[in-house]
């Protein structure tokens, strides 16, 4: 074979390539919001933020007292989080859920997500759409936006509840030299695609769920990896909120917040989550005055696991 008819075959074996991992990536974004499990679960009137950088999804339910609930950032993440406790919340309380820019079925535009951004989106949800002081209840890797958020501006927050935060030394984490790199192939509209569809497979949530997210997996239903499947491929650019949260572009030391805030606050904490207990004493050492709770037999997501000992915890803090 001569020179010219090998690079004709290697140009039409890479073309050929390319066709089927973009078709591939097609199907599998196709299969995974199929069920529209996300735009059917909500027990509330669904609305939407038109915020400076792209929509929000957001809900309201029941009366009195505003509280707003956030979930945890991930690619997977959305408002889902919350479904089970929702009902139970919006008879003594204006419940509002939200999925943050680049989860669920909010925008997903294709930036750089960082502490910042989210910090001003709670603000300017709380200041558009609540317009009172609210109670906050965060989950883990969001935690930190609502006490950014709280320092900033503590006229806009009244109790915190933070489940799960990471660890004040994690959340001072900053981009590593290759992280630009890894963010710009995973920007890549084919390949940067493909590797997220394997990060975000529904094996791979399957697996995060036993291992992380829940303590026992006998209370796992297969709703929720559907769930977090759908929410992973809703939208423009579902990778691009996964890169930046696994560059560190999310992270800020929240340090000198947590000492600033006057706000009374609860870390709640599953019992079987690695060192949740090392970081309750790790922010008691920064803001004496937190109280803390640990919700037996959970792990990261004890509002999904266990919702009725959740809501018990939720109610000793909140009364």
């Amino acid at each position: 074979m001569t020179t010219k008819n090998k690079l004709i075959t290697a140009s039409i074996l890479s073309t050929s390539s390319i066709i089927i991992t973009s078709l591939i990536n097609k199907y599998i974004k196709m299969s995974a919001v199929s069920k529209n499990i996300l735009s059917n679960s909500a027990e509330s009137l669904k609305s939407i933020f038109h915020w400076r950088l792209g929509d929000i999804h957001y809900t309201k339910t029941g009366s009195g007292k505003p509280l707003l609930l956030i979930h945890d950032l991930d690619a997977a993440s959305s408002s889902y989080e919350w479904h089970k406790i929702i009902p139970s919340l919006s008879k003594d309380y204006t419940v509002y859920t939200l999925d943050l820019l680049g989860c669920g079925q909010s925008e997903k535009p294709c930036l750089t997500y960082t502490n910042y951004v989210y910090v001003q989106l709670i603000s300017d949800f709380i200041k558009s759409k609540i317009g009172h002081r609210t109670d906050v209840i965060a989950t883990g890797g969001s935690s930190s936006f609502v006490i950014m958020a709280c320092s900033n501006t503590p006229d806009l927050f009244n109790r915190l509840m933070l489940i799960n935060p990471e660890s004040i030394s994690s959340c001072s984490h900053l981009p590593g030299i290759y992280s630009k790199y890894y963010k710009r192939f995973l920007d890549f509209p084919i390949t940067g695609t493909l590797l997220y569809h394997i990060a975000v497979s529904k094996k791979s949530l399957k697996d995060t769920f036993v291992n992380s997210y829940y303590a026992k997996p006998d209370f796992l239903k297969e709703a929720a990896i559907d769930a977090y499947y759908e929410s992973a491929h809703l939208g423009f650019s579902p990778k691009s909120v996964y890169a930046c949260v696994r560059c560190n572009y999310t992270k800020c030391n929240i340090t000198h917040a947590l000492k600033k805030i006057d706000n009374s606050i609860c870390i709640l904490g599953g019992e079987n989550k690695p060192q949740i207990k090392e970081i309750m004493q790790e922010y008691i050492s920064h803001n004496p005055a937190i109280e803390y709770s640990i919700v037996t037999s959970t792990n990261h997501l004890p509002q999904l696991e266990k919702p009725a000992e959740f809501l018990s915890n939720l109610t000793t803090f909140f009364a």
